[in-house]
């Protein structure tokens, strides 16, 4: 192997090794389970040092996990039965998930679309162009999304704070 690829791939897992915990995070909630994420992530960085893309910055590298993360997910979609009959969302894995950050219960709450948009957007700064490339869906949608999430966040704060009143 030429040194030039060699170093290639070697920044190249040194910026996937960076992602990670963004990684992870997205892929919380396109899952909604720690293992399931996990491994959603361990398969996207491996088809990601398989395929040894060359990339021009971190921000297109930054870009393109997200977006073969949610192709992953998505093929893997076809394989598995809808959310609502797996016996997923073990109960070990919600409590792992909801010790960790209150958070990340809340945000896993919200229906299926708006907690990845929400974490895009609100969680890690990007702009609605940006998520919208990585979702694959026009900015609209991010915009109708988003709001709707905001909308489901401001809703489950306020239940809890009536609960806790």
């Amino acid at each position: 192997m030429h040194e030039t690829a060699v170093s290639d791939m070697d920044d190249l897992r040194r910026s996937l090794v960076g992602l990670l915990p963004k990684l992870r995070r997205f892929a919380m909630t396109l899952a909604c389970d720690a293992a399931d994420a996990d491994a959603l992530v361990l398969q996207a960085c491996e088809r990601a040092i398989a395929k040894s893309p060359m990339h021009e910055s971190e921000a297109r590298l930054d870009e393109w996990i997200y977006t073969l993360t949610r192709t992953l997910w998505a093929e893997e979609a076809r394989k598995r039965p809808p959310r609502a009959t797996q016996a997923s969302h073990d109960p070990a894995s919600r409590e792992r998930i909801s010790s960790a950050h209150p958070l990340h219960e809340t945000i896993l709450s919200m229906p299926e679309g708006l907690a990845s948009v929400f974490v895009l957007v609100n969680v890690e700064g990007r702009s609605y162009g940006e998520a919208a490339g990585i979702l694959g869906i026009p900015v609209a949608t991010v915009t109708a999304r988003l709001s709707a999430a905001r909308l489901k966040m401001a809703m489950i704060v306020a239940e809890e704070e009536a609960r806790r009143a």
